[in-house]
């Protein structure tokens, strides 16, 4: 099948880590198309003409001419578009998507925002920004991304389940997993104390192999010595 499906990303994006693990472990065909966020290339009238938005992932299928932001909105569409996805990714079985579903929904306000805000405050605002940390502020915000752990430790993680649905891998275990790693590179481990996480980080590291590490390299080049990272 020729390639025709184009892949906007960065790698520091989480669910652009997310999305290329995807796309590699059901070999959907694409074309990668970098977008350097660093450099801003995101902010660009070319590729605002892509993404609306103006913001990555996202792509253009096309076979369709569509043009398709939103990570979740992409996975899904995926999923159905193309049939040889395995079912465990996201399942027909209506209540099995529905909880996949129900994790994607919950993410946005908890897992994406307590990791991500937290990260952006102590590292990336730092060296993009000259910003100061306030200590006071750190602390709330990494009670708030603990207090969201705890809950992601206990109550999805602390029933048997070998995964966040059930006992097979879904693109809610990617999008969570990629939030989970970005802390690390502020100095956070997210699995200190949390054995449940910690083997369920490995379960799915191990599932998506190579592509997780290929996706995460970045991440892990960053993230300081004090925080347990993965042998390559």
């Amino acid at each position: 099948m020729s390639k025709i499906l184009r892949y906007y990303y960065d790698l520091m994006s989480q669910p652009s880590r997310a999305l290329y693990i995807f796309l590699e472990k059901t070999k959907i065909p694409y074309e990668r198309c970098l977008v350097n966020l660093g450099k801003g290339e995101h902010l660009t009238d070319e590729f605002k003409a892509v993404n609306r938005f103006q913001k990555v992932p996202c792509i253009v299928d096309k076979s369709g001419d569509l043009k398709l932001a939103e990570s979740v909105a992409i996975l899904r569409y995926l999923a159905r578009e193309y049939p040889a996805v395995a079912d465990h990714w996201y399942p027909k079985d209506s209540r099995l998507r529905a909880r996949v579903d129900e994790y994607m929904s919950w993410q946005q306000h908890n897992t994406r925002a307590t990791c991500a805000i937290y990260f952006q405050y102590v590292w990336l605002r730092p060296r993009m920004m000259g910003t100061k940390v306030n200590p006071e502020r750190e602390e709330q915000l990494r009670g708030q991304m603990e207090t969201c752990l705890d809950f992601i430790e206990q109550d999805y993680l602390g029933k048997g389940e070998k995964f966040l649905v059930g006992d097979q891998i879904s693109v809610a275990d990617l999008l969570a997993a990629c939030e989970i790693e970005q802390p690390k590179m502020a100095g956070f481990d997210p699995c200190a104390g949390r054995p449940n996480l910690t083997a369920w980080m490995a379960r799915v590291r191990e599932e998506t192999n190579p592509y997780y590490d290929q996706a995460h390299k970045l991440v892990y080049k960053i993230a300081p010595a004090s925080v347990p990272k993965p042998k390559l």
